[in-house]
């Protein structure tokens, strides 16, 4: 797997497939990003703004499920996820 984007732009939501995808590949560093934020307490609104680039101010609904449905991918990631990761990425069918 080649080197991910530090700072990729993001889906409205996040995949809730059960192996590992393309989408997840490139935005393993907004995962921990995510996670390195609901450590820290960080307030959802600002993640959104800086993680995912959506102003929860001026789009409340889309910052929420953008920010709850990367944060919950996140967290399959480190618990399930990063097993596909270490037996080579994702399907032969790209998902």
């Amino acid at each position: 797997m080649p080197s991910p984007p530090l700072d990729p732009n993001v889906a409205d939501t996040a995949p809730d497939d059960p192996v590992l995808t393309v989408y997840d590949e490139e935005h393993v560093v907004t995962y921990l990003r995510l996670l390195d934020a609901e450590a820290d307490n960080a307030d959802w609104r600002e993640a959104a703004r800086l993680i995912l680039h959506i102003d929860a101010v001026r789009e409340p609904e889309r910052a929420r499920l953008a920010f709850d449905t990367h944060l919950a991918r996140a967290k399959w990631m480190a618990d399930q996820g990063y097993r596909h990761l270490l037996h080579g990425g994702r399907r032969e069918d790209g998902k």
